[in-house]
């Protein structure tokens, strides 16, 4: 089995990029599977005796290895002028790209006037605002989901064909939407020149995927999101567009499970999300600032700030179930270290009864239909940046991280203790 996979766990931004960065120096090919530069990821990295700061939103984050490939799936949706603006800017800062790395002719593309349309969209919802990024990503998945979108492979077919349906495809949001402000024939030039740029990057990723592995290569999948916003388990509707969960994976990338060996879901030590949505642990209080503040919880994508609350077990039950994680990546535990006490949720009770599961209904996440259960540890009131080990961690660390393995029945492989590259611990399994 030479596929791994790297996916979150909770509303996202729980640190992955770090993990497929340190395990990426292993791995031939890292692959992106879904989403589109709606993710992000950040990641420090010590070049030349000087640490520097990557930020990824739609390439993966594992081209910080210069011996590793990346390439970009078929589910995930591509906004071409972001893509090359993002690579220039890593090339800039000294990261060669060159030669490694590819995009799938199946992805689906991400246009400008997606992106308008993802902002009157949310007008259309009256103040309900799921918080999306912007980006185009549900306008461009809903266009795939109704066979009226284009794809990389389009950008090469006559140049006649290509400005005929994108006109129509512009034409059909003018009629959804009304005449917004957007130079369809400007548009068109431009990409004219975009596909003259790409084709390089341009493969059949089916066939180039399944030929390295067949060559005996590794392949690190890298998950953008997580499993709370996933489009069918996530708190829906303040989820993304696409399959965030393990099966995206197969059907973004092309290959079948059998081929897929562990799965590590990457899980923050508390619990954060953007946007709107239910969040039963959340804290309004000083101790919710104290997370941002010393977690820096700012989007890498959009800069806003992340709403903060306590570990919420039955949320990573859910994941669990789901995606059928071999082990955990425990991230940002140091952002604990000050804390007198940590509380952790085990239970929902809504209604008056212990509830089973993470409800559909998000109405009954709210007071007063729910409270929820807590476990109460002491904190360690210790620095953790230091520890080398498993073993240097304060053991009241160590509780709080066999509290989770056993809670959850998955061992915890690895353990951030700060932002950098080597600000991480790996446990014995």
């Amino acid at each position: 089995m030479s596929v791994s996979v790297v996916l979150g766990s909770q509303w996202g931004d729980e640190g992955k990029g770090k993990l497929v960065d340190i395990l990426s120096a292993k791995f031939d090919i890292c692959a992106r599977c879904a989403g589109g530069n709606n993710a992000g990821h950040t990641i420090v990295v010590p070049i030349d005796g000087v640490n520097k700061t990557f930020a990824f939103h739609l390439l993966p984050s594992g081209l910080v290895n210069s011996s590793c490939i990346g390439l970009i799936g078929s589910g995930v949706v591509v906004h071409i002028p972001s893509f090359f603006a993002e690579l220039d800017a890593l090339q800039a800062q000294g990261l060669d790209c060159t030669n490694r790395l590819f995009i799938s002719d199946r992805a689906q593309l991400v246009f400008d006037f997606h992106q308008i349309v993802d902002g009157l969209k949310e007008v259309e919802l009256g103040g309900k605002s799921i918080g999306t990024t912007k980006k185009g990503i549900g306008p461009a998945y809903s266009g795939k989901a109704s066979r009226s979108g284009l794809r990389v492979h389009h950008l090469f077919e006559p140049p006649d064909e290509f400005a005929a349906k994108f006109r129509k495809l512009v034409e059909g949001r003018f009629k959804r939407y009304g005449s917004f402000e957007y130079d369809t024939e400007g548009e068109i030039e431009r990409y004219k020149a975009l596909a003259a740029r790409l084709k390089p990057y341009v493969v059949d990723s089916v066939v180039y995927l399944h030929k390295a592995i067949a060559q005996g290569k590794r392949v690190l999948v890298e998950g953008a999101n997580a499993l709370m916003l996933d489009i069918d388990y996530g708190t829906y509707p303040y989820v993304t567009s696409s399959s965030t969960g393990i099966g995206g994976v197969c059907t973004g990338l092309g290959i079948p499970p059998r081929m897929i060996g562990r799965t590590i879901g990457v899980v923050k030590a508390y619990t954060t999300r953007v946007g709107g949505g239910p969040f039963p642990t959340e804290l309004l209080d000083d101790t919710g600032v104290h997370l941002q503040e010393v977690g820096h919880e700012y989007g890498t994508t959009t800069g806003r700030r992340r709403r903060c609350g306590w570990l919420d077990l039955v949320v990573l039950k859910h994941s669990c179930l789901i995606n059928g994680y071999t082990s955990l990546n425990l991230t940002k535990l140091d952002v604990l270290d000050q804390l007198a006490e940590i509380k952790v949720a085990t239970g929902y009770v809504i209604d008056g009864k212990e509830f089973e599961g993470f409800p559909a209904s998000l109405p009954l996440l709210n007071p007063p239909h729910l409270s929820v259960n807590y476990v109460t540890f002491p904190g360690w009131k210790a620095d953790i940046s230091k520890c080398q080990n498993y073993d240097e961690l304060p053991e009241n660390a160590k509780k709080y991280i066999a509290f989770i393995e056993e809670y959850l029945g998955v061992p915890v492989e690895w353990i951030g203790t700060g932002p950098g590259r080597g600000s991480m611990v790996q446990k014995p399994l």
